[in-house]
């Protein structure tokens, strides 16, 4: 590696991203569990929304809420891990500084619009078991279409500025990153400037956005489990909770590995730097990996579907 890579310079055209450093030898096993996970979410993703467009019967808030959150994983697993595979596979390590921020722009802003539609889905819920009788009436065509913009211009404007702080930082230490992609603060702990601007407003997002939608979340499903506990039989109360399996599922899967990897980074210092990087990088792809299996085996109406087409293709 030339010297310009670790000697002082001032805002470098490109970076360099490590991959895993001190897994090295393992790149290639970490590729193929990588591949294996960003196949199943491509396949997956993509065949949730096939079923949905071609089922009318899909055609309602709950399904276009998932459509979303399928079209959301797409995005956050194609901006990294191409880039990461080209690293682990031939040693591509390369990434243009522009290219590099707008990485950045897309992993977060895709994870808050991901917390944005759960806190849909949990909306939707809340009037399906709440309020059954004005659910249609509630959240009707438009009003999903507005809670869809929203979550987008929600996510895409709050990330937006720790992009621009962090392309205003000067960069005059080192352009390695020790990551296969580049994170917020993997950057701009590169930068040779007082960087608690970003810091701060790093924190900011993380537990203000976050942080209020999982407190919406959460006192949505006290509602929702008053209802289901007032229900008159134990049939009528395990079929009524059976329709949220899906949703709490897929919201312990995006927010329990986010709240590990925060807690890891702030008091594991013992923990080797390799297992933060593969974590965070495993986390990155667990989602999009797991959420349509979850709603594919637990949602009848796309099992069902689902079973058609591979009958109708085998008859």
């Amino acid at each position: 590696m030339s010297d310009s890579n670790t000697t002082d310079f001032t805002n470098p055209s490109t970076f360099i991203l490590l991959g895993i450093p001190g897994l090295e030898a393992a790149h290639v096993w970490i590729s193929i569990l990588f591949c294996t996970m960003y196949a199943i979410a491509i396949l997956g993703n993509f065949t949730i929304l096939f079923i949905v467009k071609t089922e009318p019967s899909l055609h309602g808030p709950m399904y276009y809420f998932l459509c979303m959150l399928a079209v959301t994983d797409l995005i956050l697993t194609t901006s990294t891990l191409p880039k990461m595979l080209s690293i682990f596979w031939f040693n591509s390590r390369e990434i243009d500084f522009s290219a590099c921020l707008t990485q950045m722009y897309f992993i977060h802003c895709f994870l808050e619009m991901e917390s944005g539609i759960l806190v849909a889905m949990a909306l939707d819920r809340y009037v399906a078991i709440c309020d059954p009788l004005r659910h249609s009436t509630i959240l009707t065509n438009p009003v999903v279409a507005k809670i869809g913009l929203a979550v987008v211009l929600r996510g895409g404007m709050l990330v937006l500025p720790s992009v621009l702080l962090a392309r205003h930082w000067p960069y005059c230490r080192t352009n390695i990153i020790p990551q296969p992609y580049c994170a917020h603060i993997a950057v701009v702990n590169l930068a040779c400037a007082d960087i608690r601007a970003s810091s701060y407003y790093g924190l900011f997002v993380l537990f203000c956005v976050r942080g209020l939608d999982v407190i919406f979340i959460t006192m949505s499903y006290i509602q929702i489990l008053k209802a289901i506990f007032s229900l008159p039989t134990k049939d009528a109360r395990l079929k009524t909770f059976g329709t949220c399996v899906s949703h709490l599922f897929v919201i312990l899967i995006f927010y329990i590995p986010a709240l590990f990897i925060s807690l890891m980074y702030r008091f594991g210092q013992n923990v080797p730097g390799y297992f933060h990087v593969l974590i965070a990088s495993v986390y990155h792809l667990m989602p999009p990996t797991l959420n349509p299996i979850i709603y594919g085996v637990r949602t009848k109406q796309i099992w069902g579907r689902l079973l058609r087409v591979f009958t109708h293709e085998g008859a």
